[in-house]
C-alpha cells in the first residue's frame, strides 16, 4: 500500500531554482527526473523501496513529496518525514556554506565580480551518493550525451520502476547481484564495468558505508571526508578526481580539489586571461587559495561559461 509523506522547507532569497531544475534535467527522454519551470519529480531507492520524490517550488519554499511503494513494510511517519526533510535539504544543497564562502570571496581581485554575477551559487546534490559515484565513473572520458544514454539504459535494465511510471535509479544492492558482462551490455566499458561492480559489493558488504556516513553528516556531525576519499580510491577505477567529484555531488564537500577537471582548467584560464590553459599543478595552486571552498571556487568556474553535465 503507498504511503506519503510530505515536508516542507523554506528557501533563502537568492536560492537558484535554475541550476537546481538544470542538474537533473541533463536525459532530455525524463526516463528517472520529471523537470518542468516549477517542479522536479525523481524516482530514487528510498530504504529498500521503490519511491518517487516530488521537488515543488512555490514562492520563497518548496513543498516536498515522498511517495513511496511500501507495500506491507510499516514505517515510521515520524522518523521518515524527519529523514526526508534531512534529505530534501541536502539535494537542493541548503547545508553548503555559501555566505561564508562569498564574503571570503568578496575582495578577490580575480573573482568578485563573477560571484557577484553568480550569487547564491550552490552544487546540487545527487539523490544518492552511489547514484553521485556511479555518475562519475559513467561520464569518465566520452561525451555527455554518451554518458547519459548509457544512464538511460543503466536505469532501465537494473533499476525499478515506482507505481507512477517513473524509473527509479538503482541501488548498490541491485547492482553488487550483477556480472561485469551486464554492464558491458549496457554500453560500460570492461574497467568501468568492473569498477561499478567492484564498488556496488564493496557497499553492500558494508566495506564503504556511504550512506551511514551521509546520514552522520546530515545529523550535524562532521563529514569524515579524508576518510571517505581514502577508502574511494582503493577501488580500482577511481581516481581523485572521481573520488573528490562524488564528495562534492553526493556528500556537499566544498573543499574537494578538482584541478584535474578540464573544464575548470579550461574557464581559469578564460578568468585569468592567459595565453595558455593552466597545467594540472598551477590550477592545484590557484585552487588551494580558496580552501575550504575549493570545490565551491570550481563549481564557479563551471559556470561561467554553461559547461553541459554541471
Amino acid at each position: 500500500m503507498p504511503t506519503i509523506i510530505e515536508t516542507c522547507i523554506a528557501l533563502p532569497h537568492n536560492f537558484r531554482l535554475t541550476d537546481f531544475l538544470a542538474f537533473h534535467q541533463r536525459d532530455a527522454q525524463m526516463l528517472a527526473e520529471v523537470v518542468n519551470e516549477q517542479q522536479l519529480k525523481k524516482g530514487i531507492v528510498w530504504q529498500a523501496m521503490p519511491a518517487c520524490i516530488t521537488f515543488r517550488f512555490v514562492k520563497k519554499h518548496v513543498e516536498v513529496q515522498l511517495h513511496l511503494d511500501s507495500g506491507r513494510k510499516k514505517m515510521d511517519a515520524e522518523k521518515t518525514q524527519a529523514r526526508l526533510h534531512q534529505h530534501a535539504q541536502h539535494m537542493l544543497g541548503l547545508n553548503q556554506t555559501i555566505s561564508d564562502f562569498e564574503n571570503y570571496a568578496a575582495d578577490h581581485p580575480q573573482v568578485k565580480h563573477l560571484i557577484d554575477r553568480q550569487s547564491g551559487l550552490r552544487v546540487p546534490q545527487a539523490a544518492t551518493t552511489f547514484e553521485a559515484l556511479t555518475w562519475a565513473i559513467i561520464g569518465q572520458q566520452i561525451s555527455v550525451n554518451a554518458a547519459v544514454s548509457v544512464r538511460r539504459k543503466f536505469i532501465q535494465q537494473t533499476g525499478v520502476r515506482h507505481s507512477s511510471g517513473i524509473w527509479c535509479y538503482p541501488s548498490a544492492t541491485q547492482i553488487a547481484a550483477l556480472l561485469e558482462d551486464d554492464l558491458r551490455s549496457l554500453g560500460f566499458s570492461h574497467s568501468k564495468a568492473r569498477t561499478v561492480i567492484e564498488l556496488s559489493k564493496n557497499i553492500h558488504n558494508g566495506d564503504l558505508p556511504l550512506e551511514d556516513w551521509l546520514n552522520d553528516c546530515l545529523q550535524g556531525k562532521p563529514l569524515a571526508a579524508q576518510l571517505i576519499y581514502d577508502a574511494l580510491i582503493k577501488v580500482p577505477g577511481i581516481g581523485p578526481w572521481t573520488a573528490n567529484y562524488a564528495l562534492l555531488r553526493g556528500f556537499g564537500w566544498s573543499d574537494g580539489s578538482l584541478h584535474g577537471d578540464v573544464a575548470v582548467r579550461r574557464n581559469l584560464q578564460l578568468l585569468l586571461n592567459t595565453a595558455e590553459k593552466p597545467d594540472e599543478k598551477t590550477t592545484q595552486s590557484w585552487l588551494a587559495t580558496f580552501s575550504p571552498w575549493r570545490a565551491l571556487i570550481a563549481a564557479h568556474l563551471w559556470k561561467m561559461q554553461k559547461v553541459e553535465g554541471f
